[in-house]
């Protein structure tokens, strides 16, 4: 069960360990709404978040010769080689 607390002027929420665990919550920034009388807390979701890493293992795979590069040797072509 989680308790309010005082904080200055204002109030806070002091959640049980097992709980922020098992949410995942650890560490992280967090939304809070106003849903159905009560609250939602959910972590913050950055535009773009977890892209930094998703490079880093692309490159390395490239590194070591995984990457898809077919596209890299392909021939380049314009418009004019179509039929609409």
């Amino acid at each position: 069960m989680a308790h309010l607390v005082k904080i200055g002027n204002s109030q806070g929420i002091r959640i049980p360990k097992p709980l922020i665990q098992q949410a995942r919550l650890e560490g992280k920034e967090l939304d809070i709404q106003v849903v159905n009388q009560g609250l939602l807390v959910t972590p913050s979701k950055k535009p773009r978040d977890g892209w930094e890493k998703a490079i880093e293992v692309a490159v390395s795979n490239q590194e070591v010769g995984i990457a898809d590069t077919e596209w890299l040797d392909a021939e380049l072509t314009t418009d004019e080689d179509l039929e609409w």
